[in-house]
Order: structure tokens, then C-alpha cells, then sequence
């Protein structure tokens, strides 16, 4: 579609009129050889004042020009109309209103197809001239001298014009932009991204203001820099749009200092995370698994948790320079990497890694081992074998980090550290974030050994001071349970014991030393000692714990509490004492469980009261249920509550002992229970 009044040979397209002429109002006056005006435009009109009916056949130098000048002009328009050289100047006018402007002029000689001889002249304020050239020079100026870089590009998004800033900022020249677009300028920028953004500002007409771009240029090809991009649309005076211009200011070292401070601030919330979710329990495998949970995807994509097995078991490990490293794999965790997962030794395994492996490399040396670009000839020093190299080739493995676990001056072990989909290497940022990392959860793996040891060392010990007994003896049979506590807490001191007498009795004890640990367990087992002791006298139970109260008060102000019962089957009764531990239940055939009404005592240890003796008759069928606190005390529940929930778990038809013990333990004991427990539970047998 052509542009109304301006027609258009067939096959051209529009083209709009720059709005420049509008913005110098030009006017034309077309004289006859006399000098008579035979043409005056609309821009005449506004100019002289002189609207065109009485313009028209007028002498023009009368019309237009300041009697002090008249002689000039005149002479001036003989010369055009005789040589045919066109003539330019400035010279006062006079209006309609009898004031005088200064008007440039530019005239030049016409011929018709008929010969005739006509004269044009062209005018324009002479104001309106000036500020246009000192508008001009001063863009031009302006454009040229600026440190930002500008261009200007054509409604198909190629460049027009640019500056010299710009040519610095691109690395190329102004004449390698003029016709070229974007992504043939600048190929390593997010082209797309700022060519849709320059469509958007032509098509709305709402500029685009310090938009950030990242990439590099041929001004730098091996630096990656940064630009705050901003864009307008371009318009002239009568609204025609010409295209886009832009700025583009570089602010690298702007951006580099925002990355560091957001680096800054990422490692310090990682830390600032794994302050709080590593070292939740002292658990050896559930620290290292928090370690790898706070790795990925964090830091790493892959993230594996292992320590030297020497460590493990408690023990100092130094490794030569040929000496293979024997390490046990913690924890591993992945973020969408399934073949890096199957590359990974699984949490348990034990791996001998040879001399010439980085892992090795790093707990041998106590330093970081990075490896920032892996190439395929790498992943055989990472990989526990060349299956798993393969496996981690397929996972697209592309950087890789080792990071040595200190605690104390000694090497636990190291995290492993690889990346697939994260597509930057490990920098040196990474490493400072992962050797924090190391060095805090070190700490708490470092503590979680030492208790798993102690702990493992001090059930070694309680289960060894626990008694073995056959399931029937002297009238009774007995079944019985030990549930160590739960693993954020030590071993305590419960115990139980099965004590064959003369005459065919049996003695039946349940006890808790206070406190836990090893001394508790030695306590536990000095206590057992003396129990068994004293038993083979046949005293009476009362005496008997008041035998193991002297005991305990010479043993480091300890303090226990027990129940000893002796049952004669003969008799058919059982004595019991109690020394401040929760009564026993007893279970008879047709009746409902029920606590046995004991006196409750004073703990072993405290001294000075005397126990009491309480007879109970048992029958055939009658069972007995001792028990430690760890069974029914939470602190979320009160006891009575607890003891009440014990009795209806015991109600019902007779079951098999083991069966009772595995029922109570699985529904009373919580897991989270910071007490041991010890259960223990006699049936009287029929006769013969």
C-alpha cells in the first residue's frame, strides 16, 4: 500500500518522506523572467505572511525583500536567470506584518519543455537552520567522543550506524557492522534473547533499560564480560519509525563483584545449612549421609562419603607412597545421575583403591585434588574400576573433586565430589566452599567415631556381662530380651539374670544401674557379679539387697535399682524384694494382668533404709513379667498411662514367651528411647 498522495510504480514498495524538510519548514517561490511569482507554497505562506492569492503575479523582490536590499537581490537574480549559476545566501526579509527575519536562500534557474525561463528559489529561517546544524554537530560530537558504546539498527535489526566506543567494545570496526545483524556481530552473545528484545521495543515503542548481557566479543575472546544493554525506538519528526538505537555499557567488574558477593553469600548459607544438618545424632553413617545431602546438589551433582577403614576401627592410618588406600564407602548421593550411582561403591563396601587413584592421592597427602576438565584419560584414576570409569564416562562425569577429611591432625577419609549436569568445572571457589564443608562435617563424623567405638565397645562389654540361660529351669520357663538404647544415646547399664539355686529354686533379677556408658556397663556387671554371689548363700531377698547396697555404695557413689525374686516350686510361691524399680506383673490363668503390690524401696546405693520381703503364690500356668524403665517410661507419656497400656498388651490368651517379649518390645519401646532396656518373663511348669 503506497502512502496517501504519494503513488508507487508497481513492484516498489512505500516508502515514507524523512521528516527532515518538515523540520526546517522549507519554503518555494517559482518566478517568471520578470521576476513575477508564478508558484508560492503553503511553507511560503507561513513564512512571508502573504497568503498565496496575493502572492501570486506580485514582484517578488517588493514582496519579499527589505528595501535596503532591493538593489542586490535584483542584481543577484538577473545573474542566476542569465548564467544559469544557482546562487546561496542570507539576506532580512520582509512579512506581511512588516517585521524582517533572517531567511537562507538557495536559487537556481528552471527551463520548461517550452523554453521558458523560470527561477526557484528555496527558503528556510535561518534560526530554524542554525539550531538544526548545532543539533547536528553536537550528536555527532556527542556519539563520536562518548565512552558508551551506541548504534543504531534498522527495522530489520541490522547495523546502521555505530561509535567508536562501540567498535572497542565489539573488537571490530564500524564498516564490519554497517549491514550485519546481531548474531554476525556478536555470535557468542545470547542473540536470541536480545533480538527478541529489540523486536519487542519496534513493536511497542517502550524502551528496554539496563537489560544485562553476558558473553564475549573479539575485543576479548578468551574473557567473559558483562553489558548493561539498554534500547528505544528510533522515530523522526513525523512518527515514521527508523529503527532501534541503543547503549551498551560495560560493566564487568560490576558483575564479577556481584558473582563473588553472591558466591560469597551461597557459601555461607551451604555453611550456614550444613551448621545445622550435619552432626544431627552421633550415628557414623547418618553424619556422613547429612554430608552428601548438603553436597548435592549444592556443590556437586555426585557426592560421595568415605573413610579410611583403618579409621573406622578406631585406629591411626598413615599410607605410603605405594601403599593402596582401604576405604569404606558412607554415603553417596546423586541428583539425576543413575550411572554415576552404580559407579559409586555402595554405603558399606570396603575398596582398596591403588597408590596411583586420586582419591588415594588426597587422604595420602591431606590436600584437595581437583580436577577442573576431565578427559577420558582421568576417569581411570577416579573410578574404582574401568567398569565404573565406563559408567561415569556414560553419566558425562566433566569435573571432579576430592577433598581430604581433617579432624584433630588426622585424615578420616575424603568426600568425592563429580559433576554432570551442572556444566561448570569446579573452580576455586568450589574448593573453598567444599574444604569448609569437609572441615566442619569432619569434626562431627571425627566425634561420631569415637562414640560408635566407645559404644560398640561398651555393648561388647554389657552383652558379654548379660547371662545365657537355657529356656527352662528349676520349674520355670523363661524367655528374655536386652534392646541396647536407641543410637543417639550410650549404652546403659540394664541387666537381667537366671540364677539356678538348691533345691530346684530359681533366683529371677532385673536391674538398672543410673547413667551409661562403660562405667555403667562395669557397674552393671561388678552388681551382676555379687548378685550371683550372694544368691548361691540362699539369703533371704531382702538381705540380699541389702548386701548389694553396701556393695554399691563402694562403687564411685553409684546407683541402681533391682528386683530380686526367688521361686520355690516346691512351695509354689515366690519371694520378692524390691530396691526402687517398678513392680513386676503377674499373669494367672483367668485373671486379669495385674502389678504386683510390692514395697517399692530405696535404690541400691542410697543406704541406710531395709528392704522388706514379699511372698507371692504362683500356680502352674503363672507367669511373671520383670522389666527395666526403658520399657514403658517416655516423656511424652505419664507412667500409669504407660503401665496401664503394658497390662493390656499382656491380656489375653497364653502365648508363647518369645512371642510376648518380640510384642513388647515392638510396641511399647520407642525408637527414639534414650534408655536400654531389659526384659525378662518366667511361666511356672506343671509338675514333672
Amino acid at each position: 500500500m503506497s502512502a496517501p498522495g504519494f503513488p508507487v510504480a508497481e513492484g516498489e514498495e512505500s516508502v515514507r518522506p524523512s521528516g527532515l524538510l518538515d523540520v526546517l519548514r522549507v519554503a518555494s517561490v517559482v518566478l517568471d523572467a520578470e521576476g513575477r511569482v508564478v508558484l508560492w507554497s503553503p511553507q511560503a505562506e507561513e513564512l512571508f505572511g502573504y497568503p498565496a492569492q496575493e502572492a501570486l503575479g506580485q514582484y517578488a523582490a517588493r514582496l519579499m525583500v527589505h528595501e535596503q536590499h532591493l538593489d542586490l537581490v535584483v542584481k543577484l537574480f538577473a545573474d542566476v536567470m542569465v548564467t544559469g549559476q544557482s546562487w546561496a545566501g542570507a539576506f532580512p526579509i520582509r512579512r506581511k506584518d512588516g517585521s524582517t527575519r533572517l531567511v537562507e536562500f538557495r536559487n537556481m534557474r528552471l527551463l520548461d519543455d517550452h523554453g521558458d525561463v523560470y527561477a526557484l528559489g528555496l527558503c528556510a529561517d535561518r534560526s530554524t537552520v542554525r539550531q538544526l546544524e548545532r543539533d547536528v554537530a553536537l550528536s555527532t560530537r556527542m556519539i563520536a567522543q562518548s565512552p558508551i558504546g551506541l548504534a543504531v539498527l534498522d527495522t530489520d535489526l541490522r547495523y546502521v550506524s555505530v561509535n567508536p566506543a562501540l567498535e572497542r567494545l565489539d573488537g571490530i570496526t564500524a564498516q564490519e557492522h554497517i549491514g550485519r545483524s546481531i548474531g554476525e556481530v556478536l555470535p557468542h552473545l545470547d542473540v536470541e534473547a536480545i533480538e527478541s528484545a529489540a523486536r519487542h521495543v519496534l513493536e511497542t515503542g517502550r524502551p528496554l533499560v539496563a537489560q544485562k548481557a553476558t558473553g564475549r566479543t573479539a575485543a576479548g575472546p578468551d574473557e567473559e564480560r558483562a553489558w548493561s544493554l539498554s534500547l528505544y525506538r528510533l522515530e523522526d519528526a513525523v512518527g515514521t519509525v527508523l529503527g532501534v538505537a541503543g547503549s551498551v555499557v560495560d560493566i564487568t567488574e560490576q558483575h564479577r563483584a556481584s558473582v563473588e558477593a553472591e558466591s560469597a553469600r551461597r557459601r555461607l548459607q551451604v555453611i550456614a545449612d550444613a551448621s545445622a544438618r550435619i552432626g544431627t545424632t552421633l550415628e557414623l553413617d547418618r553424619t556422613a549421609r547429612e554430608l552428601a545431602d548438603v553436597a548435592v546438589p549444592e556443590l556437586a551433582d555426585i557426592a560421595a562419603v568415605d573413610l579410611l577403614e583403618a579409621v573406622v576401627a578406631g585406629r591411626r592410618s598413615s599410607l605410603g607412597p605405594t601403599e593402596p588406600a582401604v576405604i569404606r564407602a558412607l554415603a553417596v548421593q546423586a541428583a539425576g545421575a543413575p550411572q554415576a550411582l552404580r559407579a559409586a561403591d555402595p554405603p558399606g563396601q570396603v575398596t582398596r583403591y591403588g597408590p596411583d587413584r586420586l582419591v588415594t592421592e588426597c587422604v595420602r597427602t591431606g590436600r584437595p585434588v581437583m580436577v577442573a576438565e576431565v578427559a577420558p584419560a582421568d576417569l581411570p584414576r577416579i573410578a574404582r574400576s574401568p567398569e565404573a570409569a565406563e559408567l561415569l564416562a556414560e553419566a558425562g562425569v566433566h569435573s571432579y573433586l576430592a577433598v581430604p577429611l581433617i579432624a584433630r591432625g588426622e585424615v578420616l577419609g575424603a568426600v568425592d565430589l563429580k559433576r554432570t549436569h551442572n556444566p561448570e568445572p569446579f573452580s576455586e571457589d568450589d574448593l573453598l566452599l567444599a574444604r569448609e564443608l569437609a572441615s566442619r562435617a569432619a569434626v562431627q563424623i571425627d566425634n561420631a567415631r569415637w562414640y560408635q567405638n566407645a559404644r560398640d565397645t561398651a555393648l561388647t562389654l554389657q552383652r558379654s556381662l548379660l547371662p545365657s540361660h537355657p529356656p527352662v529351669t528349676g520349674g520355670l520357663e523363661v524367655a528374655s530380651r536386652y534392646q541396647p538404647a536407641g543410637a543417639t544415646s550410650e549404652v546403659g547399664g540394664d541387666w537381667f539374670d537366671v540364677i539356678p539355686l538348691d533345691g530346684g529354686k530359681t533366683a529371677l533379677v532385673v536391674g538398672d544401674v543410673m547413667g551409661s556408658g562403660i562405667n555403667a556397663a562395669a557397674t552393671m556387671g561388678r552388681l551382676r557379679t555379687a548378685t550371683n554371689t550372694l544368691a548361691s548363700l540362699d539369703l533371704d531377698p531382702a538381705r540380699l539387697l541389702e548386701h548389694l547396697d553396701k556393695i554399691t555404695e563402694g562403687l564411685d557413689h553409684s546407683i541402681a535399682t533391682c528386683v530380686y525374686a526367688v521361686h520355690d516350686p516346691q512351695l509354689r510361691q515366690c519371694r520378692i524384694a524390691n530396691a526402687g524399680h517398678l513392680p513386676p506383673a503377674r499373669l494367672r490363668p483367668g485373671h486379669p494382668p495385674e502389678l504386683l503390690e510390692l514395697p517399692t524401696g530405696v535404690p541400691l546405693g542410697v543406704g541406710g533404709v531395709a528392704f522388706s520381703t514379699t511372698t507371692v503364690d504362683l500356680e502352674p500356668g503363672d507367669r511373671l513379667v520383670f522389666y527395666t524403665d526403658g520399657l514403658v517410661e517416655t516423656r511424652q507419656h505419664p507412667l500409669d498411662e504407660r503401665l496401664d497400656a503394658l497390662l493390656s498388651l499382656l491380656e489375653g490368651p497364653d502365648r508363647p514367651l518369645e512371642e510376648v517379649c518380640d510384642l513388647l518390645l515392638r510396641t511399647l519401646h520407642q525408637p527414639d528411647n534414650s534408655d536400654d532396656v531389659a526384659l525378662l518373663i518366667a511361666r511356672v511348669q506343671k509338675p514333672g
